[in-house]
Formats: structure tokens, sequence, C-alpha cells
């Protein structure tokens, strides 16, 4: 049971896509292609490498799936359609082809760091089976997918309105500015590592940029990424009202909200910063201090230090 308790979140979501009317099979379709999609892209080499790694192509990967599978399926109106499937494919292939490129030259040889401390968060509660805990992990990353992570697509993508509410346009600017903001981290952070590097000067702490105000500034612009989705949604599933069981459609409100937290969960405390952060420390000296006088996740001001 210890090892299969983080699935049930999952499948309660899964189910509460395939009971609500308004979306028809896209939620079994969609489910049953994480399926086959994991199965092929995660589980397989994770059985035959013994590496979690692969878990950073799938996902991508996944939600490249829920972008198609809505432009197939969604019988909303057209355009809100196409932007909410153009938003999930383009967020998909951005990610999946980075995650191509590194298993291309070579660096799912060996197992990523967050990935490690999995396995040792797994050691520490007594899941001594790590070849079943991996796929059980795996599996849950497809059932995400499968769920609260299909939940703003399938929400939206059901709305037949063609008025757009100022929520969607709220949404839609917020998500513009947070891939910005993400985008723009990494690229700092890239072109530090390249300056230090062609200085000679190895395991110095980015504090440059967005990485002045915030020690993750990509991960917290990819939670607000989701956040846009959510309040994009809104409109649709007030929409959803008249046509779904009360229950039903609180469920789906729940699950909107679910989206978020359980995006902040991952990228803070499962594979996010709190991992990052546990190697950081051992490999960089300067990131004490850098850590005492930065927020974690939020950003804002630094703090002054003696």
């Amino acid at each position: 049971m210890k090892y299969i308790k983080s699935l049930f979140p999952f499948i309660i979501g899964w189910v509460i896509l395939l009971i609500t009317s308004s979306f028809n099979n896209l939620p079994l379709i969609n489910g049953l292609t994480q399926l086959i999609l994991f199965s092929l892209v995660v589980c397989w080499p994770i059985m035959k490498t013994g590496r979690l790694s692969y878990v950073d192509i799938g996902w991508p990967w996944g939600l490249f799936v829920i972008g198609v599978l809505t432009l197939l399926f969604g019988e909303g109106y057209h355009l809100r359609v196409w932007i909410v499937a153009g938003i999930y494919i383009f967020i998909g292939m951005r990610m999946g082809i980075g995650a191509l490129m590194l298993w291309k030259k070579g660096y799912m040889k060996k197992e990523f760091p967050r990935y490690q401390y999995q396995k040792g968060r797994w050691e520490r509660a007594g899941k001594t089976n790590t070849s079943l805990a991996m796929q059980v992990d795996a599996l849950a990353q497809g059932l995400a997918n499968a769920s609260f992570l299909a939940f703003p697509a399938l929400i939206i993508s059901s709305n037949p309105n063609p008025t757009f509410s100022i929520f969607e346009i709220i949404g839609l600017i917020l998500w513009i500015l947070a891939f910005l903001m993400e985008a723009k981290a990494d690229t700092q952070k890239l072109s530090f590592l390249r300056k230090m590097s062609a200085l000679g000067k190895k395991n110095k702490v980015c504090n440059i940029g967005l990485w002045q105000y915030s020690r993750h500034p990509n991960y917290f612009a990819e939670w607000m990424v989701w956040n846009a989705l959510v309040i994009a949604a809104i409109p649709s599933w007030i929409t959803l009202q008249s046509s779904e069981h009360m229950v039903i459609w609180i469920l789906l409100g729940l699950g909107l909200l679910f989206v978020s937290w359980v995006m902040y969960l991952s990228l803070v405390y499962l594979t996010g910063a709190i991992p990052s952060e546990y190697y950081s420390l051992k490999k960089r000296p300067e990131y004490k201090n850098y850590k005492e006088r930065v927020n974690m996740f939020f950003p804002w001001f630094p703090k002054k230090t003696n």
C-alpha cells in the first residue's frame, strides 16, 4: 500500500473526468494514450536501465498529446479550442525536444540528481523495492497527465461560447508573462554558466537577473504558467454548471484548484527546488550565503546579511 497510495489522487481525478458528460470520450482516449506513451517511453526504459530520468521525456510529450487530442476532439468554440490546444502543444514540444536533446547527448546515461534524491527519500520512507517504486512513480506521472493536468484543457475546450471572458484574457496574458519569465530565467542561467566556464570558475552561484530575487525563478514561472491556465478555465467551468450534476461540477472546480497545488508540490518538494538545493549546498560553497539572502520560490527583494 505504501508504494501505490500516491496514485489514488490521480486515479480519482481521472474518474471525475470519465464521468463528466460534457467531455465525451476525450478523457478515456487521453488516459489510454498516456498509458501507451509512458509504457513505451518511460516504464520500459526504467526497467532496462534502472534510471527514473526517462520521466523527463514522457511527461512533456504527454502534455503534447493532451494538446493534440484537445485539438482533434474538443467540441467548444473553435478559437478557444485552438488556443488551449496550442498552449499544451507548445509547452510539451518545448520541454520534450529539450529532453530528447539531453537523451541524444548521453545525459540520461546517468540518473539526474533530483531522481537520485527521490531514491534517497524512498529509502528513508522504508521503500526498499526501488524497481517497484520507480514504476509507480512513473505511472503517477502518466496518471497526472490523464487527470489533473488535463483539467484546464478539457474544461476550456468544452465551452461553446464565442465571447471571451475577462478571466480568459487575464489568464492568457498571465500565461505569456509567465512563459517569458521562465525563458528569461533559463537564458540568464545559461549565460552565467557559459561566462563562468570561460573564466575557468567552477561551482559558482548564479546571482544575476531574476536569480537575485528567487533561488528558482524558473520553477516559480512554471507554476504561474499552470495558474494562468486555471484562471482561464474559470468561465468555462462556470458554464458547465448548467449541463453537469452539482456534485460533478464542484469536483471539477476542486480539481482545477488541485492543478495549482500539485504543481506547487512537484516544483518545490518532489522534483524541484528542495532536491536541487540538497546538491547545490554540497557542491557550491557560496550557496549557503545565497540561501540566507534570497527567497527560495516566491520572488522578493534579497535580505541584507553581514
